[in-house]
């Protein structure tokens, strides 16, 4: 099944690798708060901020098949990986979301929003903010555009500087990541368990 593996794998392919490929590993490359949330049993956290950091150099050629909310995150992740010579990494096509979706098995932890509603919170209070601040300052609503912008940029380009600022925020963090441990789940040779 390794032979074959695409770019990107749907959820029911990515369950049958993950049972007939015992040293298959499931990343998840966001942050930690939203990993701690919800996130696929067996799955490692090795977030995406980590992985631009680091210099990368696997010991194995094991199946990879990378996740995040929708799938965005982890095609940078494949890219940089792939950059990296990592074998051939693969993105779940849907993420989480996709893989939630089809009814596959999800451990579910408190508190923390999904990147995207993050997102979402915050662009939508700053567009609110500006239409309704310009009633009194007019030029609040350039506060307005500069979101709609913004947005319309991150939708062109893939990418999304605001929740790229967001994962910053101590709120996305775990107390304590030590990048060699959390990177030895994608790199070191000895698959570690799931």
């Amino acid at each position: 099944m390794t032979g074959s593996l695409s770019s990107t794998v749907d959820v029911s392919r990515a369950r049958a690798l993950l049972e007939d490929e015992p040293r298959a590993r499931l990343i998840d490359v966001r942050t930690p708060g939203e990993f701690a949330a919800t996130h696929i049993p067996g799955s490692y956290n090795v977030p995406l901020d980590l992985l631009r950091e680091a210099d990368l150099a696997a010991g194995h050629d094991d199946p990879v098949v990378l996740v995040c909310g929708s799938g965005v995150r982890a095609e940078d992740a494949r890219t940089l990986l792939a950059a990296a010579g990592l074998g051939r990494p693969t993105v779940l096509a849907g993420g989480i979301n996709a893989w939630d979706q089809q009814g596959a098995p999800v451990a579910r932890g408190t508190g923390k929003w999904a990147m995207e509603r993050q997102v979402r919170l915050v662009a939508g209070s700053l567009v609110l903010t500006g239409v309704l601040g310009s009633v009194v300052a007019p030029k609040m609503k350039w506060l307005a555009g500069f979101i709609g912008g913004g947005l319309t940029f991150s939708a062109l380009s893939n990418t999304c500087a605001m929740a790229r600022v967001l994962s910053l925020l101590p709120y996305n963090r775990t107390p304590a990541q030590d990048a060699p441990t959390l990177l030895a789940a994608l790199t070191a040779d000895d698959a570690p368990a799931r």
